[in-house]
């Protein structure tokens, strides 16, 4: 088991704080622009032990893309591999996550993988649920699971900015539904998919996610499963494939662990057998990775030496 301690949380979160000058808050969600790019944190949850963290570790952001892994696990649970599967594919992709371009040359017009925004919404638009709020309801569950946290919720202020500008997400959704890749309503989708991104929390909440996953699927504290073990490693293989938007071959290479970052600038690692750990900082770098959390991985996996590879 790899071992990381409070100082190496401290040192490494220090050490990375400047590069917040080389990127960028994401301005396209005006709720986004406000956030302050000195804001980091850093959390580690492991598998034995007690649960470690550094910087302004109680601050709360929405976790936009990340909320991809689980809405991914909820629909496999929900449906299972072959019909999800149908409606989405399992490759990586070169695009930019709001691509309409591959849609427009696949035959079918099947998103390449859950972890961009046109896979994403095929997949949440397969939750059960009679309506949006049902359906809000689902994902709310597992989230509060996996965080052990009932009082986890979404940032309304954050979802209807979303929901207010999603003119991309809205063209990939029409242009899908032309195609049979989803159905109903466009608008009540929609609806789901920006209260989904728009789920807040800390970095300790984030890393207990992690530590889910870390640990098969399993609650870190009580072994019970959350998730299935096969739907964790289906999950995790998203992560290292294209969990980083289109850099997450750069990032196999330089850290080499299971992850999922989001516009927010936060950031989930799965150290297998070991932990979760979450790092936050809202500066992005142009793929819309955060500045902060990418080095301060690299530096803590060159460190650990805890890459999956």
């Amino acid at each position: 088991m790899i071992k990381i301690y409070q100082d190496d949380l401290s040192k490494w979160l220090e050490h990375v704080r400047i590069y917040a000058n080389n990127g960028r808050v994401a301005d396209y969600i005006p709720a986004l622009a406000n956030q302050q790019p000195e804001t980091n944190a850093v959390a580690y949850y492991p598998l034995e032990g007690e649960m470690i963290c550094s910087g302004q570790s109680e601050y709360c952001f929405t976790i936009q893309s990340i909320s991809k892994v689980v809405t991914l696990a909820l629909a496999l649970m929900q449906h299972g591999e072959n019909a999800v599967f149908s409606r989405v594919d399992k490759e990586p992709t070169s695009d930019p996550f709001y691509s309409v371009a591959k849609l427009e040359v696949e035959k079918p017009a099947k998103p390449f993988n859950p972890m961009i925004n046109a896979g994403a919404l095929a997949v949440t638009n397969m939750i059960r649920g009679r309506n949006s709020e049902e359906m809000v309801d689902e994902l709310l569950k597992l989230v509060r699971l996996m965080t052990n946290d009932h009082s986890v919720t979404y940032d309304s202020e954050v979802a209807q900015s979303e929901y207010e500008t999603a003119f991309l997400n809205r063209a990939l959704c029409y242009f899908m539904k032309q195609h049979g890749v989803i159905t109903g309503s466009v608008e009540e989708l929609l609806d789901v998919y920006t209260k989904q991104c728009a789920i807040s929390m800390n970095v300790q909440q984030l890393a207990r996610m992690g530590a889910v996953f870390a640990n098969d699927g399993r609650d870190p504290e009580t072994n019970e499963e959350i998730i299935p073990a096969q739907v964790a490693r289906v999950c995790k293989t998203f992560m290292v494939t294209c969990g980083m938007y289109n850099e997450s071959g750069t990032f196999a290479i330089n850290v080499g662990i299971p992850a999922k970052s989001g516009v927010s600038g936060a950031v989930m690692g799965v150290i297998k057998k070991s932990g979760g750990i979450a790092v936050f900082g809202p500066a992005l770098n142009k793929k819309g990775n955060s500045v902060v959390g990418l080095r301060f991985l690299e530096k803590l996996a060159e460190e650990k030496r805890w890459s999956i590879f």
